[in-house]
């Protein structure tokens, strides 16, 4: 079996399963948001900022905000080792889209959890 360092989880089955579980957290998040919107009277600026206040929504957002991140690091890494043969090219996206996610997962912390 060939490993890659680059891959996220050990093998196939292992990304395989965290986009599974990534899809049913982003999914879970979805219907989350939806009760909310749906059951609630009327949405002004007040009572949506109180529900983003709460540490649940917190808490989930943030775990909606990992898998996404998963879902797309996994995403990418397997579209740029279909298509992206040279090594060093694919390398330097990688290493690219690693600091995106980064850059992407630092912001969102910092609007969730406000700084």
């Amino acid at each position: 079996m060939v490993t890659n360092a680059s891959a996220l989880g050990r093998n196939g089955i292992h990304d395989w399963l965290l986009l599974r579980a990534a899809a049913v957290i982003i999914t879970l998040y979805v219907l989350y948001i939806l009760g909310f919107v749906l059951t609630a009277d009327t949405l002004t600026y007040e009572i949506w900022r109180g529900f983003f206040a709460s540490h649940t929504t917190k808490v989930f957002t943030m775990l909606m905000l990992i898998s996404v991140l998963v879902h797309g690091w996994i995403g990418m890494w397997q579209v740029l080792t279909d298509y992206i043969k040279p090594l060093a090219l694919r390398l330097v996206l990688q290493l690219v889209i690693v600091a995106v996610l980064l850059v992407y997962m630092v912001y969102g912390t910092l609007v969730v959890w406000g700084a």
